[in-house]
């Protein structure tokens, strides 16, 4: 039954809210030319209405007719600034447009739209819209910026900085051509090797960090890493990555001294010797082990009681392994 409002509309609003309705039904099945055909009926009899607008926009975005859909949303903008509809409606179709715009995938343009839906009313949907579509155009333009041969440009300028000592001027270069070349696992080695020139050795390691997951087989970016883990006194961690150098290369020169190093600082330091045994997951399982808890009890109390726990081979396997990682002797 119509409401007294619906009653007192004038016949041709009646007709086209009828129009709407058909358009509504056959968009929800997807029936689209038909929803388009009901949406026009509905905009001859009422052309002052900027719903219909939006709806006929809505289609042709659901069809991937983007072009159509934007140039359809303008239309609703200027029919409904002509009839001071409801800026939310206005807010509507400026969404719209800046949806089909990142669809085509011209995110400036996407960007403009949803500044402009906001200023009519601001919703939280949209303003993550435009965040995301922010980050696109950042990404656009990082990958337009990418350029290998400008890279190896500024790789040799690096290089020759490097080579006069001028190691800031050297890190400028190495940024740049990281920039226009990020998969580059070399590029960061080389920035890296400035940095610890320049005692910036966080910065340095994270670009060996960098430089190790770009190419795990790059033997240098591991020598590096192990360098400066030594001297930011990281012993433990520096074995690890001269390990890892010597998975590459067993015979390397510089990773074989590294590691010699390393391994006699981590057995000289009881802190580095609890530290790497704690990354062994044997290791934590035993310490986690109530029955071998109360055995390092009483080794700790008694020394003599060894003696007779190493009657049981389980028990004797277990100490063991806790005596070659050095965690007994600094129980």
């Amino acid at each position: 039954m119509a409401s007294k409002e619906e009653e007192n509309l004038p016949e041709n609003k009646k007709l086209a809210r009828k129009s709407k309705e058909q358009g509504n039904e056959a968009y929800k099945k997807k029936d689209f030319e038909t929803a388009l055909d009901r949406y026009r009926a509905a905009l001859q009899h009422d052309p002052t209405d900027i719903t219909f607008h939006n709806n006929i926009a809505a289609v042709y975005f659901e069809q991937k007719e983007y072009q159509k859909c934007i140039a359809e949303c303008e239309k609703a903008v200027e029919v409904g600034r002509e009839n001071r509809a409801d800026y939310k409606l206005i807010a509507k179709a400026f969404t719209r447009i800046g949806n089909s715009y990142r669809k085509l995938e011209d995110y400036k343009s996407a960007k403009t739209y949803f500044e402009k839906s906001l200023s009519e009313y601001r919703t939280p949907d949209v303003k993550a819209l435009l965040s995301d579509t922010e980050k696109q155009i950042k990404e656009q333009e990082r990958l337009a910026y990418i350029d290998p041969a400008r890279a190896e440009e500024e790789k040799e300028k690096g290089n020759q900085f490097f080579k006069q000592g001028d190691y800031s001027t050297a890190v400028k270069h190495y940024t740049e051509a990281i920039h226009r070349n990020p998969d580059d696992a070399k590029l960061y080695s080389n920035r890296a090797a400035c940095y610890t020139k320049l005692a910036a050795f966080d910065l340095g390691l994270k670009d060996c960090e960098m430089c190790c997951k770009l190419d795990e087989t790059f033997i240098k970016g591991w020598i590096r890493k192990g360098k400066i883990l030594q001297v930011m006194q990281n012993s433990s961690g520096a074995l690890t990555a001269y390990q890892k150098a010597l998975e590459i290369d067993p015979n390397n020169a510089e990773a074989l001294e590294g590691y010699r190093t390393c391994t006699m600082a981590v057995h000289s330091d009881p802190k580095e010797v609890w530290k790497k045994a704690m990354h062994d997951p044997e290791v934590q399982q035993i310490l986690k082990d109530p029955a071998m808890r109360v055995i390092l009890d009483q080794m700790q109390s008694d020394p003599k009681a060894v003696q007779e726990h190493l009657k049981n081979p389980e028990v004797a396997s277990k100490i063991q392994k806790l005596l070659e990682s050095g965690i007994i002797q600094i129980y």
